[in-house]
C-alpha cells in the first residue's frame, strides 16, 4: 500500500538560515539524519525548478524556461502563466498513478496548476474586473472545494501573497488550506507551496537582522504542518527551490541594446512602450537571468559581445551553452544572460522615469515583460502612502478608473536575488527526506522524483 507523503515547498530555505530561529527545522534536519544539497535548473526560478521537480526532466524538455518568455506566434511576453498545458512531460503523479491506479494527489500552490491531471488543486486565481479592479480568489478542483475553503478559513489573502504587503498571512492561509484538504480527501501525495520567506530575503538580503522573526513565522507554519501530518502518520519531506544571493544593485540590460539601437519604442500618451516584435533584440529579465530574443541571426554574435562587456554580467549564453545547461527548448532566448552573483536583472528600458508605463508604478506581474521585485516595496518617495492607497481605493469604490501609482522604480531597494546555479554551498536550496539514507549529498532537481517516489512506494519506488 503506497505510503501516504507531504512535500512542503519552503522556498528560498538555505542551509546558512537554520539555526535557533528555525527549531523546528533544526530539529527535523536531525531526523533526516542531514540536510542534501539540491543543484537547481538554470534558471533556479519558481516555475522552472518546480516543473524539473516534478517532471524529473530539464527544462529543455518540460519547456519552462522560466516564469516568463517571449511568444514568437504572438509576439508577446508571457508572464506567471498558469496552465498545467505548458509543461511537457508526465508529473509524479502520473507516474505513480500509472504503477498504482490508487493514489491520487493534492496539489497546493505549486505553480502551473489549472487543468492538470491532480486529483485535488487550489492555486490562487485573482479576479480581474473590468474597472480595474483586482479581487482575491482561487481556482480549485473541485471547483467546490473554493467555497468550501472561503468559507471555513476565509477568502485568500492575496495582497499578503505578493505586494508590499506580503507577509506571513498568505502562507498561514496556505497551511490551513492544505490541512483542510488532507483531512478531506486524504490524498497520498500532499505539494505544498509556502512562499513567504522568499519574499523577504528578496526585501531585505539574506544578511538582514529582520530576517530572524521571518524565519521563526516560518518555522511556526512549519511546526504546526508536522504535527498535523505526524499525526495522520504522513510521511514529511521539505524542499526549496532556490537559495537567496544578496545583492547591491541591478543591471539594466534592454537600456544596454537600446543605446546600442537594438529595441524599438512607441510612443504611447507620452510614454514609452518596448514593441518586442519589431525589436531586433530585447530582453525578458528573471531575477538574475535574462532570455535574449534577437530577431536576426546575424546580429546575435554582436548582441552577444555587448552583453558580455556590460558590467554585471558573469556570461552569455549561445546555442551551445544553451545546450550544455539543458536549456535548449524553442521558448528559450536566442540568448542566455547570467548575472554575476552581487547583481540581478531589472526589465526597464526607458531613461527618464516620467516617460514610464504607467503599469511600471502598480503591481502588475502580469503586464510586464519582466519580473519586478519592487513591487514588494512602497515608493519611499510618495509621503503617506497607505493613505494614497486607501484614498485610490475609495476613488474605485465611487466606480473611478484609477491606479494604485505606489510602486517604486528604484531597483536599488531590492537586496536579494535569484536564478544563478552556481552558488555557496550554504546559499544553495535544500532537500529533507525522512528516508534513512543519506549518501547522495548533492541532488539535481531533475533527479528529486526517485526520491519521491521511494518515499511513497518504498525501496523499489
Amino acid at each position: 500500500m503506497p505510503q501516504r507523503l507531504a512535500l512542503l515547498n519552503i522556498v528560498g530555505l538555505t542551509p546558512n538560515l537554520l539555526g535557533d530561529a528555525t527549531p523546528n527545522l533544526v530539529d527535523f534536519a536531525r531526523r533526516c539524519g542531514g540536510i542534501r544539497s539540491l543543484i537547481p535548473d538554470l534558471p533556479a526560478v519558481t516555475c522552472t525548478v518546480q516543473s524539473s521537480i516534478l517532471t524529473g526532466t530539464t527544462p529543455a524538455h518540460h519547456g519552462i524556461v522560466g516564469n516568463g518568455w517571449f511568444d514568437r506566434t504572438q509576439n508577446e511576453v508571457q508572464f506567471w502563466k498558469q496552465s498545467s498545458a505548458l509543461v511537457g512531460g508526465e508529473r509524479i503523479w502520473d507516474l505513480a498513478r500509472k504503477r498504482d491506479p490508487s493514489v491520487t494527489t493534492a496539489n497546493l500552490f505549486w505553480w502551473n496548476a489549472m487543468y492538470s491531471t491532480a486529483d485535488i488543486t487550489v492555486t490562487p486565481r485573482p479576479i480581474y474586473c473590468a474597472d480595474g479592479r483586482k479581487l482575491p480568489d482561487v481556482w480549485t478542483n473541485p471547483s467546490n472545494w473554493r467555497d468550501e475553503l472561503r468559507s471555513e478559513i476565509g477568502e485568500f489573502p492575496l495582497f499578503h501573497f505578493w505586494g508590499p504587503a506580503a507577509d506571513i498571512r498568505s502562507t498561514d492561509w496556505i497551511a490551513r488550506a492544505t490541512m483542510m484538504t488532507v483531512a478531506k480527501f486524504d490524498p497520498t501525495l500532499t505539494l505544498i507551496y509556502l512562499p513567504h520567506l522568499d519574499y523577504a530575503l528578496q526585501k531585505f538580503g539574506p544578511a538582514d537582522p529582520r530576517i530572524r522573526s521571518e524565519l521563526r513565522e516560518i518555522d511556526g507554519v512549519f511546526a504546526a504542518l508536522l504535527k498535523f501530518f505526524d499525526d495522520r502518520g504522513i510521511r514529511v519531506s521539505v524542499i526549496s527551490e532556490y537559495g537567496i544571493s544578496p545583492v547591491a544593485g541591478a543591471v539594466y540590460l534592454n537600456r544596454v541594446l537600446r543605446d546600442a539601437g537594438f529595441l524599438t519604442l512607441r510612443d504611447e500618451l507620452g510614454r514609452e512602450m518596448l514593441d518586442a516584435g519589431a525589436s531586433r533584440a530585447f530582453a525578458v529579465c528573471d531575477h538574475q537571468v535574462a532570455h535574449i530574443y534577437v530577431a536576426h541571426e546575424r546580429d546575435r554574435s554582436e548582441v552577444q559581445r555587448i552583453l558580455q562587456a556590460t558590467a554585471g554580467v558573469e556570461m552569455v549564453l549561445d546555442a551551445q551553452g544553451k545546450h550544455a545547461a539543458g536549456l535548449d527548448h524553442p521558448r528559450a532566448g536566442d540568448l542566455v544572460a547570467i548575472s554575476t552573483a552581487d547583481r540581478w536583472f531589472a526589465y526597464p528600458w526607458w531613461n527618464d522615469d516620467a516617460r514610464a508605463p504607467d503599469f511600471a508604478r502598480t503591481v502588475d506581474i502580469h503586464r510586464k515583460p519582466g519580473y519586478d521585485p519592487c513591487e514588494l516595496f512602497l515608493d519611499p518617495k510618495i509621503r503617506f502612502a497607505k493613505g494614497r492607497i486607501a484614498w485610490r481605493l475609495f476613488q474605485r469604490k465611487l466606480g473611478m478608473r484609477v491606479l494604485l501609482d505606489v510602486i517604486p522604480l528604484d531597483a536599488s531597494l531590492v537586496r536579494g536575488s535569484h536564478g544563478r546555479v552556481e552558488m555557496a554551498h550554504a546559499r544553495r536550496p535544500l532537500m529533507m527526506v525522512d528516508d534513512g539514507d543519506n549518501d547522495d549529498l548533492e541532488v539535481r532537481a531533475c533527479d528529486v522524483m526517485p526520491f519521491l517516489m521511494r518515499q511513497i512506494f518504498g525501496r523499489d519506488g
